[in-house]
């Protein structure tokens, strides 16, 4: 075997059948693509006689995982990921870094290119791939997304604890704005809510550094975000809020990678990651932001602030577009909290139509990104449509930082978006006079009588939360066609968050295969709970060590399955199959499909899957191309999960993005309950198999249910 820093082996077929390498899987949002990528490594190293391991890194938790052994046997590494994978333990390895798109792409081409890699060395960024292609993510962008991921469960708590006590405990009261009993139960909750919230913006600042600088990274980055978010630190009324824990984020971050550069003493090394590097990151960056930071952004509060006091003669219109502009700037930061404050005090003298204004603005942006989730659900994620139903509530009781995930993974779409809605809501209730008696904002305050001109303030609500996610979704769909270089096709848009279109579900065509892997992945998303990735049960392992126990039982299972003429553990069986299907439009072919499946005696209400699975395809279409369709369904309607298939010599029309027919149609459905695991494995499954050229031709040639049956029976 070859020495991992030295030259990489060459040669004749003898050498190259010893060569050994490993590979690392992983996409930020659903399972197809992790496996796909996975599955065609596999089959690129065994056509070539080289032994490969491949470790799938899912939502769930990685699967087949490379141990020491495997590593320091290892002639290379492929990291074929789209968000950040730890590479700490491949120092000393040629490592070959690229986006998943490329593992399912081109895996020749990576087996190749891993050869002649650069070796990673303990410390160093990980090089992008080279010229050969590979649309890796930066390392800022995965960066973000790591940090919004962290932070996107303390939004939600916070925000719901926070807006549940409001809602049960509180009052509203002149002095205070909605206030809760200081000893009553409620309090306590929302005691807990404001501590998820205080977490936030310090675990966003962590997490982004944690994904540049490692480990080391870390307390720098947490204590960097906090002293953002605390304005009392710089003198300031307002902390600098989520932007401001971007910036301590990044900084801790490239700063943990500068000191690492420095040479010190052998003997100083192994004190370097845990005390030295902490503690000079940590105390840099923090008196850097207090000393150099904090100062501009004071001073721009005082200002904005005395600006603001100037123009209270001004057009009401005038006044209330900026304090809208203002108010969904930031949510919660300095710019913020100055035009929030400048409302709140002037109630006391007398005026309460400037916080009407800010009252009026302050829930558009939950609100307008929590809608644009709703109408247009293929734009976005499962667990950025479920964060979209908590900003949806928070905003209907005023609390402006459920919108905070959404603006901090795609600022230059939604903070201009999240502006104009702000604009237009304030500009409204400030003609209309509308007034607010407390310092609180949000639909809460109207339905507690705390606002004046109440009808006018749901119209200026109602109009800026519609703007907001009407511009939302245009500035995504846009920002997508300029990032892909092509017009995008009416109702796609990003699958995750700024998510590559992955192309190649098969072998076929390339525009089949973009189509092929792009529905793969907007199904799996669309119908995935969150964080919830069900992996097959079992991985790639061509040729490599370290089988996974848990799959060898999970094939066992299914050997039984099989033995009794069931496949896919027992959901598809010869009732569910059909050779020849009737139908000649997808209606009718998903009925046709309920119906096979109805022959298990698991359907409770027939009419209730289909339109089920009839309103999954409003959503978008199931059809992957390469004349394969997947039509399902998450619905009580079917008590136990249940999977047929059908064959069409015609086709049946799909809406593939490829043109091309579904001839091999899959309907799968589960109970809700079952959900989050079976619908999901058994998604993953069918995308890794389905991409074999051979397993399709197998397929349409097979000439009865039975030989149907014992090509499934390969779906392992």
């Amino acid at each position: 075997m070859t020495s991992p820093a030295g030259p990489p082996p060459t040669g004749g077929g003898s050498e190259q059948q010893r060569l050994k390498l490993l590979a690392v899987t992983a996409c930020p949002t659903g399972i197809a693509h992790t496996y796909m990528a996975a599955e065609k490594l596999a089959q690129a190293a065994a056509s070539r006689g080289i032994d490969m391991k491949v470790e799938t890194q899912g939502s769930i938790g990685a699967e087949n995982i490379l141990d020491d052994n495997d590593v320091s046997s290892a002639d290379g590494v492929i990291i074929a990921a789209d968000k950040d994978v730890d590479l700490s333990r491949f120092v000393g390895k040629r490592v070959l870094t690229v986006g998943v798109a490329e593992g399912i792409h081109h895996p020749e081409q990576l087996i190749e290119r891993v050869r002649s890699a650069p070796v990673h060395t303990a410390g160093a960024t990980p090089a992008a791939s080279a010229s050969g292609g590979g649309k890796e993510r930066s390392v800022a962008y995965k960066a973000l997304m790591n940090g919004v991921s962290y932070m996107i469960p303390f939004v939600v708590v916070g925000g719901l604890l926070i807006a549940i006590s409001l809602s049960l405990g509180g009052h509203t009261d002149p002095s205070g704005g909605l206030v809760i009993p200081k000893d009553s139960f409620w309090m306590d909750v929302n005691n807990i809510g404001v501590i998820g919230f205080t977490l936030m913006v310090p675990i966003l600042s962590g997490y982004i550094a944690y994904a540049i600088g490692d480990r080391p990274a870390l307390v720098p980055g947490m204590i960097g975000g906090w002293i953002a978010n605390t304005g009392d630190l710089y003198d300031s009324k307002a902390g600098a809020g989520f932007i401001g824990a971007i910036v301590t984020g990044f900084l801790a971050g490239y700063l943990v990678l500068w000191i690492k550069k420095v040479k010190v003493p052998k003997f100083v090394q192994p004190i370097m990651p845990i005390i030295v590097i902490p503690i000079v990151a940590t105390t840099a960056l923090g008196l850097f932001f207090i000393y150099v930071i904090g100062k501009p952004i004071s001073w721009v509060f005082e200002h904005l602030t005395n600006w603001l006091s100037g123009m209270t003669g001004t057009s009401a219109i005038l006044l209330g577009a900026i304090l809208g502009l203002m108010i969904a700037f930031d949510m919660g930061g300095p710019v913020n909290k100055t035009a929030f404050l400048f409302g709140t005090g002037l109630i006391a003298t007398g005026n309460q139509t400037v916080m009407g204004m800010c009252a009026a603005a302050i829930p558009v942006m939950p609100l307008g990104q929590g809608l644009a989730t709703l109408i247009r659900k293929r734009l976005y994620t499962e667990q950025e449509r479920e964060t979209g139903l908590a900003a949806l509530f928070m905003g209907c009781f005023g609390i402006s930082e459920g919108a905070i995930p959404f603006a901090a993974a795609r600022p230059a779409q939604v903070i201009p978006a999240n502006m104009l809605g702000g604009a237009m809501a304030g500009a409204i209730a400030g003609v209309a006079g509308v007034e607010d008696a407390v310092p609180h904002g949000g639909p809460i305050v109207a339905v507690l009588g705390a606002v004046s001109g109440v009808p006018m303030f749901f119209v200026a609500v109602l109009i800026g939360t519609a703007v907001t996610a009407l511009t939302t979704v245009t500035l995504v769909d846009v920002s997508e066609r300029r990032r892909k270089g092509a017009a995008p096709v009416p109702g796609l848009g990003v699958v995750g968050p700024l998510e590559p279109a992955l192309v190649g579900v098969g072998s076929g065509a390339a525009a089949g295969g973009a189509a092929g892997a792009v529905m793969a992945q907007r199904m799996v998303a669309s119908s995935s709970a969150p964080a919830a990735e069900a992996a097959p049960t079992g991985t790639p392992n061509v040729g490599g060590t370290g089988a996974d126990t848990q799959a060898n039982a999970d094939a066992d299972t299914k050997a039984a399955a099989e033995a009794e003429g069931e496949v896919l553990s027992g959901y598809l069986t010869e009732r569910t199959v059909k050779v020849a299907l009737d139908a000649r439009d997808k209606e009718a072919a998903v009925r046709e499909m309920a119906g096979l499946l109805a022959r298990t005696g698991k359907v409770a209400d027939l009419d209730e899957l289909v339109a089920t699975a009839l309103r999954r395809e409003e959503q978008g279409t199931t059809g992957l191309g390469e004349e394969i369709a997947i039509p399902h369904a998450k619905t009580d309607a079917v008590t136990a999960p249940v999977v047929g298939f059908a064959r069409s010599a015609e086709g049946v029309e799909w809406g593939s993005l490829d043109g091309t027919k579904a001839r091999l149609i899959f309907m799968i459905s589960v109970p809700e309950a079952a959900a989050g695991d079976e619908h999901l494995r058994i998604l993953a499954l069918l995308s890794r198999k389905l991409m074999d050229p051979g397993f399709r031709e197998r397929l349409i040639a097979a000439p009865d249910e039975g030989a149907v049956l014992e090509v499934l029976s390969e779906v392992r």
